[in-house]
């Protein structure tokens, strides 16, 4: 079973995380599941980019990510090139690391 090793974020895991998955759940279900209250605010439709994660490792092992997805992914904050969507990102057989970026883009909750 791949394990998501979560750095640390100060609001959702201040200590990181290292948490078992499933292959065929997404990151951010997997951070849902363990207690990890991330923003989703399109509620994993991918209409947001609130739940924008990078893979720091294990990248090339998930899913490819959609046209909608890299459209979305162009409006998060601090884009990186192993950015994803953590709703759209599935987990496949191998082990991941993922940071939390600081900041979101969350016009409601702001």
């Amino acid at each position: 079973m791949p394990k998501i090793i979560f750095l640390p974020h100060a609001e959702y895991c201040p200590e990181g995380a290292v948490v078992e998955a499933l292959p065929g759940e997404s990151i951010l279900d997997v951070a849902l599941k363990n207690g990890m209250d991330m923003e989703h605010a399109c509620e994993k439709v991918c209409a947001c980019t609130t739940c924008h994660c990078i893979v720091r490792e294990g990248y090339e092992t998930l899913n490819e990510a959609s046209d909608a997805e890299e459209d979305m992914l162009d409006k998060a904050w601090g884009l990186e090139p192993e950015s994803r969507l953590s709703c759209q990102a599935i987990v496949g057989e191998e082990d991941l690391v993922v940071e939390i970026p600081r900041y979101s883009i969350n016009h409601a909750r702001e």
